[in-house]
């Protein structure tokens, strides 16, 4: 983890905490540069946390855009949330939205080898559903799996205010 946060009291350090928000979140924003225009897209996807790195797995059509993209730039940003729930107050300042997120910096891979591709696949089904899967050799040339390894990332929660819940 890395770079800041604005409001320190809402930064979430604890392991265990950013997993609920990843296990939780279920789809991930993926912002990337095509050319000089901003693109984003929202997939499901996959993930391992293990001794402070993270990595998260998509799949994907094997042409489009987005693999177009990550060939040419394979720099991203993600960002996910979970728990988004309003609340009101008594003034209008005191309106709001609880949530909890996760987002940073990553490199996106495209994965070629069929062994990584099906490890891939796997953490994204684990993730997606809490089953393991067993994939078929011929199943991986039909999908692209990609992998983005985040260089830093940053989670937070913004609970209901006291006095508000």
């Amino acid at each position: 983890m890395k770079k800041g946060i604005t409001k320190r009291e809402r930064e979430v350090t604890d392991i265990k905490e950013i997993k609920e928000i990843l296990d939780k979140s279920m789809i991930v924003h993926i912002g990337m540069i095509d050319g000089d225009e901003p693109y984003v897209v929202p997939m499901n996807y996959g993930y391992t946390l293990e001794d402070g790195e993270l990595c998260l797995y998509l799949h994907g059509a094997t042409v489009g855009r987005k693999t177009d993209i990550m060939k040419a730039n394979p720099k991203v940003f993600f960002e996910m949330e979970c728990d988004v729930n309003p609340f009101e107050g008594k003034v209008a300042c005191q309106y709001g939205t609880s949530y909890a997120s996760v987002m940073g910096l990553g490199m996106a891979e495209i994965l070629e080898d069929v062994e990584a591709k099906k490890e891939g696949l796997s953490k994204f089904m684990k993730t997606q559903t809490g089953k393991d899967f067993v994939f078929e050799d011929r199943m991986m040339s039909m999908v692209n799996v990609i992998k983005i390894t985040a260089t830093e990332f940053t989670a937070k929660k913004r609970p209901v205010p006291v006095g508000l819940k």
